[in-house]
């Protein structure tokens, strides 16, 4: 039996996250040439569309025999999107962590592909000044402590776009046209959203360009005529767009599709990364700004006062273990407990109406509400006596009254 090769590094094998584009395919080499191990390239389609298989070819035009590309947007959806729209996240009170939330799975994959294969490394392509090198890490440690990671960007020379595009032409790595003149941002896609950061968008006073945009129309371009949809629910999550039941993906999908016709989830903002610095960031969320509208909507009729609040207390500590790239540790699972215990009976139907960028409820129901008319009818009831409201008031004040003595 041949036996595998070492590099002088230790580094027999790495399960590399490789997208197929320049950045990656330029680590793909580098990798060879530094570590002189063997290398496993992994492809997750996540939904961020383009062609994936094109992954494939350029990983065996580089000689690559381990390849994985794998389909992975219904787990996506089912085990990750959904879990964190069930408590309502949003990061720093706008941001849907579209990204950050792509990370856990992409790494859980990775590490069961290295074992798998018998790696004893993993790699990924993130800077060394942005959020996801930590995610990525900190999923691989939580899910096998002794793996070894290679992280390119914190060992190379190649500290410029111009160095990078030097190193392909060297190599004779391809590279795409639209790189060869430098695009004037960076993404990331998948089904959730789609985010632009970077060189135009550098500057927080200068408004992105129009042309940008690929998920979205601008509001003063969508229809002039509003479009009314329902949204069904089961236990927190969602299931069915006018009555038609959806697989995870497929549905988020069809909002995505809805949203972007009426101009929905156009968001640009400054945040602040893990690293300590402060980063602008460009996203398109069409479905899932829907989503969170639509979801807000079912609890407010199905769920307890006092657990909607304290929902609401827990979701910015959950959203930003997300965002830190905490989802793999004990207090995100504990505080994902405590959610989904939440949503057991939110369940029901929301009716939206979208127009022009704007999301606007027009009705919601639910088997489970709790919602009372008779209760809070301003006409004549049954069920409720007005004077109990005064012993209840006359209680609380009692320590006002007493702290004015």
């Amino acid at each position: 039996m041949a036996q595998k090769k070492t590099s002088s590094k230790g580094i027999k094998k790495v399960v590399l996250a490789y997208s197929g584009g320049l950045d990656t395919s330029i680590i793909l080499h580098w990798l060879k040439e530094h570590y002189n191990c063997e290398i496993v390239t992994f492809t997750a389609d996540l939904g961020q569309g383009g062609e994936l298989e094109s992954a494939r070819r350029k990983a065996k035009r580089m000689g690559i025999k381990e390849i994985y590309i794998e389909d992975l947007r219904e787990e996506f959806v089912r085990d990750y999107v959904f879990p964190m729209f069930r408590a309502n996240t949003v990061y720093e009170g706008q941001y849907l962590l579209g990204t950050s939330i792509a990370r856990p799975l992409i790494a859980k994959r990775q590490v069961e592909i290295a074992i798998e294969t018998g790696a004893d490394a993993v790699s990924h392509g993130a800077t060394g000044k942005g959020n996801d090198q930590v995610r990525f890490e900190l999923g691989y440690y939580a899910l096998k402590p002794d793996i070894k990671i290679i992280a390119p960007w914190r060992e190379w020379d190649l500290a410029s776009r111009t160095r990078l595009l030097q190193y392909a032409r060297e190599r004779q790595i391809e590279i795409p046209r639209d790189k060869e003149n430098e695009p004037p941002y960076s993404t990331d896609a998948n089904l959730l959203h789609i985010s632009y950061e970077g060189r135009v968008l550098e500057d927080p006073w200068k408004a992105p360009p129009e042309d940008m945009f690929t998920r979205s129309v601008s509001p003063e371009k969508a229809p002039n005529k509003p479009e009314v949809i329902e949204i069904d629910f089961a236990k927190g999550d969602p299931v069915a767009i006018n009555g038609k039941k959806l697989s995870p993906a497929a549905l988020l999908t069809k909002l995505n599709e809805l949203g972007g016709k009426h101009g929905i989830g156009r968001l640009d903002i400054v945040e602040n990364r893990y690293v300590g610095m402060k980063s602008r960031g460009v996203y398109e969320t069409p479905g899932g700004t829907i989503l969170l509208d639509a979801h807000r909507a079912i609890e407010s009729i199905t769920l307890d006062r006092e657990a909607m609040h304290l929902k609401d207390e827990l979701m910015p500590r959950y959203a930003k273990l997300i965002y830190n790239g905490y989802w793999w540790s004990p207090e995100r699972r504990m505080l994902q407990s405590a959610i989904d215990l939440s949503q057991a009976n939110v369940t029901g139907t929301v009716r939206l109406k979208l127009y022009k960028g704007g999301i606007t409820v027009l009705g919601r129901k639910s088997p489970k509400s709790i919602y009372s008319q008779e209760h809070v009818t301003f006409e004549e009831d049954s069920v409720y006596d007005q004077r109990d409201a005064q012993g209840f008031i006359k209680l609380n004040a009692l320590r006002l009254r007493l702290a004015r003595k």
